[in-house]
């Protein structure tokens, strides 16, 4: 075991428990203290309770001593993002339009991490309504991504990517409806899994969306899947409860060998992906060559009114959330998140019928791109992280999301893809690679992951507090 305790993994913290060399008390003090280095600078947190997480602990310590943990995650430091109900606490959905009632129950990611034992430490920020791949909220103080403070960690799971790659704990637990887990990830140099839809129960649950884990390594991950997808009766969408063996993710490099991998580079629609970024994907692409997997250039599948339909459907729904409010509520909300709704006044039923019908379309042409391949490899996203008070890398409300060509997708084919660091910009930024496979093959992705974690060139420290 090797390193500060706020830098240890939730494995390695595991077997310090079971052999009574380290206090769950004394790792979440430690990681309390790190937090309260970085945080004046990152702002990832809301609700963040040090006395609360430290009784937490305490009880913890105490199941441990008496041999009786909890669960597996017992005495492990970890954060909830935002929109994820936590009984007790308001939910603000990263919006200062919200009336702050707090929720009367543990939504179903919330309530598993506390049943494994999972130490709270707080909730993470996320932008106005989850809208935005960015930290900028007209609720929470602004986010800003460790590797460069400058820059934005991404969103909307924005405080959750920030605070994995600062070092708040090795657990951290996002959303995802069209790249607000992979994004983050990408930009904060992490790893993280969108599951299958359905894989982890959430609440409330609609089209497109999953929430996952985000982790500084695979094995992490990996740890957190079995207690987050166990079944939950309020996810209508769930999928049927299932055995899987997610200690099984530890696989050798040999697993690659023979597998068909599809190399997708141009996601068909959006931002064209930066030539820093289209280097690192291609490297990534050669180890994998070198592993025995056969490699494939894809043809793009989604199209630039696939992407529009989405961003038109959104706009609406969003327009029509915005009309509920009462007028000091809705002048409240991020004045661009205003602009994006407004903009869908003018739309004819027939225009919103065709919109809703391109994510029919991008699930067909997904699917039917991706069939003759074990698993699909491609950028995160096209783009190094904006600066960190832009909404959106374009800031444009009209253009919003020409960033998400790669990720949302496999939102709405509900397959599951994972998003792993495979490389830095010349000044430094992560880069992820997105690792996609069929429906329901959650395990795969991740031991494919993992493989790569193998056979990846070596990473570059994580970032540390800047000192005063």
């Amino acid at each position: 075991m090797r390193g500060a305790l706020h830098d240890l993994s939730a494995r390695e913290l595991i077997a310090g428990y079971h052999a009574k060399r380290l206090s769950p008390v004394e790792v979440t003090q430690s990681v309390l203290d790190h937090i309260g280095r970085w945080e004046p600078r990152l702002q990832a947190t809301w609700l963040l309770r040090p006395e609360a997480a430290l009784e937490q602990a305490r009880a913890a310590e105490a199941r441990w001593a008496r041999g009786e943990p909890l669960g597996p995650l017992d005495g492990v430091p970890t954060t909830i993002k935002e929109n994820i109900a936590t009984r007790g606490d308001p939910m603000p959905a990263g919006t200062a339009a919200t009336d702050l009632r707090p929720a009367a129950v543990d939504a179903p990611p919330a309530a598993r991490l506390k049943e494994a034992g999972a130490v709270i430490l707080a909730k993470t920020t996320m932008p106005d309504y989850g809208m935005l791949s960015s930290g900028l909220s007209s609720f929470h103080v602004l986010a800003r991504n460790p590797w460069d403070l400058s820059r934005t960690p991404g969103g909307s799971s924005a405080g959750a990517g920030a605070a994995a790659a600062a070092g708040y704990g090795p657990l951290h637990i996002g959303t995802d409806i069209g790249g607000s887990l992979r994004l983050p990830a990408a930009w904060c140099g992490i790893f993280t899994l969108k599951p299958s839809l359905g894989r982890i129960p959430i609440d409330p649950p609609y089209m497109g969306r999953a929430a996952g884990p985000m982790t500084r390594t695979v094995a992490d991950a990996a740890l957190m899947m079995a207690p987050l997808s166990l079944a939950d009766a309020r996810d209508s969408m769930s999928l049927p409860p299932e055995a899987i063996d997610w200690s099984g993710f530890d696989v050798g490099v040999e697993h690659l060998r023979g597998l068909r991998i599809g190399l997708l580079l141009d996601a068909g629609c959006g931002l064209a992906v930066e030539p820093e970024i289209r280097a690192a994907v291609e490297h990534a692409a050669r180890l994998f060559e070198r592993a025995g997997a056969i490699v494939e250039p894809m043809q793009p599948f989604m199209t630039q009114t696939m992407l529009d339909g989405m961003d038109h459907l959104w706009r609406m729904r969003s327009r029509v959330d915005m009309n509920a409010l009462r007028p000091d509520q809705r002048a409240k909300v991020l004045p661009y998140i205003r602009q994006w709704a407004d903009s869908a006044e003018g739309f004819s039923g027939e225009h919103v019928f065709r919109a809703f019908s391109q994510f029919h379309a991008t699930r067909v042409a997904a699917v039917a791109a991706c069939a003759g391949y074990d698993y699909v490899i491609s950028p995160t996203a096209p783009n190094l992280p904006a600066a960190a008070e832009a909404p959106s890398p374009t800031n444009d409300p009209l253009r919003p999301l020409e960033h998400i060509g790669f990720t949302v997708p496999f939102n709405m084919s509900e397959q599951p893809a994972a998003s792993i660091n495979c490389g830095y910009s010349s000044g430094g930024l992560p880069i992820g690679l997105q690792i996609a496979g069929r429906r329901f093959d959650d395990l795969g992705v991740l031991k494919v992951s993992r493989a790569f974690e193998q056979i990846r060139d070596p990473q570059r420290p994580w970032p540390e507090p800047p000192r005063d």
